[in-house]
């Protein structure tokens, strides 16, 4: 199907991934069009053999080597300057390219049987949570693409870390499942775009989920930053006045003893870990359950925790700091 310019969702260990030939603008055409995406949103291009980055990008700096070594296969994109092959459409109409090495045997092995390089953005319409299962994957593109690949659950549950090598000193351009903490001890500091930290900026956006609001549920997020004291008397608060509006109030905890009363209580887990597994899980399942509100427990924005509250930021209707 790849090699005929179909679509096909699989799994991969951050999110499920919507795949074509990377190559085949036409069959690039057919991902934004399922998904809904804007055309200035570029893709991520997934590659099965090192080898496969000096076909796809120029001007490769020595610190590429360094960081691949330690990190691929894996939940790391590297953005380089793209080479002639890439369309720009792959692209988002940049002269860069963004490049991972999945670490799923299924998408491996997907790569390396079509012959092709798969452009691959998250397997959900667009704006919506990334899914985890594919179950996810056909509730918002049945009858969209042509086949899903089912693989269970993913492991990491957020999608890769995104670093721009195409500058002097490498940038963050989006955490997920490796950390900024890993990535500095091979290589030093590197610098932090600053749509991470919730600032506007005219650097350009040359990775998925910079630009737009992304990862929502249908419910409206309220996300809630202090100390665990002043959070709960906030969440309590929260919930008296939407109950008085006569809103159903979902309320995600990070911590098994809770004593919140609400419409829906999910569990997201207790470490950043378990949280990035299951929180694009818990969003869905709180659809499921017609919540109009969910009101969100923020984390330490340390190690995986700054890729949780990356995407809790950009889901997030309104936050509030307490």
């Amino acid at each position: 199907m790849i090699q005929k310019g179909e679509v096909v969702a699989f799994p991969t260990e951050t999110v499920y991934g919507l795949g074509a030939d990377a190559l085949n603008p036409l069959a690039v055409k057919k991902v934004f069009e399922a998904k809904g995406r804007p055309a200035d949103n570029p893709l991520i291009i997934h590659i099965h053999d090192k080898k496969d980055l000096k076909r796809l990008a120029k001007d490769i700096p020595e610190i590429t080597e360094k960081i691949i070594e330690k990190f691929w296969p894996g939940p790391l994109t590297i953005v380089l300057k793209k080479s002639k092959i890439v369309p720009k459409i792959t692209t988002g109409g940049l002269d860069t390219v963004a490049i991972r090495m999945p670490k799923n045997k299924i998408a491996s092995l997907l790569i390396k049987e079509s012959g092709v390089p798969l452009a691959a953005p998250s397997a959900n319409f667009f704006g919506r949570p990334s899914p985890t299962l594919a179950k996810h994957v056909s509730e918002d593109l049945s009858g969209r693409i042509s086949m899903i690949l089912d693989g269970g659950k993913t492991r990491i549950g957020i999608e890769s870390t995104v670093i721009d090598l195409t500058s002097k000193t490498p940038m963050l351009l989006r955490p997920g499942g490796i950390t900024l903490e890993q990535i500095e001890e091979i290589i030093g500091t590197i610098k932090i775009h600053p749509v991470i930290k919730g600032r506007k900026s005219k650097i350009m956006h040359r990775s998925p989920g910079m630009k737009y609001k992304h990862y929502s549920p249908n419910a409206k997020i309220i996300l809630i930053e202090g100390t665990g004291r002043n959070v709960d008397k906030k969440i309590l608060q929260l919930i008296s006045k939407f109950k008085k509006q006569k809103k159903r109030v979902g309320i995600m905890v990070m911590q098994r003893d809770h004593t919140y009363k609400a419409d829906m209580v999910r569990f997201a887990g207790d470490s950043p870990d378990k949280i990035a597994a299951n929180l694009f899980k818990v969003f869905r399942e709180f659809d499921e359950g017609k919540i109009d509100i969910i009101l969100a427990h923020g984390i330490s924005g340390e190690g995986l925790g700054l890729g949780v509250m990356n995407r809790l930021g950009k889901a997030a209707h309104m936050k509030i700091k307490v």
